[in-house]
């Protein structure tokens, strides 16, 4: 079963990087995926440790969340 909707996305969901320890910190790190709530995030490099949920892929378009 494919976990992620396209190979951008499975690529960024679960980059991890050399680094940075912190996602937070990592310019590089563009989306967090909660394996736990099965959800997506885009990361707010603001010097903080926010994100945005997002329910559409930014590189493919597919629904990412499932909304009952």
């Amino acid at each position: 079963m494919k976990q992620h909707c396209c190979e951008e996305m499975a690529y960024h969901a679960t980059f991890t990087c050399d680094v940075h320890k912190d996602p937070y910190d990592c310019p590089d790190q563009l989306i967090l995926f909660n394996k736990t709530d099965q959800d997506y995030g885009l990361l707010i490099h603001d010097g903080g440790t926010s994100s945005i949920e997002i329910s559409f892929c930014p590189w493919c378009g597919s629904t990412l969340l499932e909304r009952g």
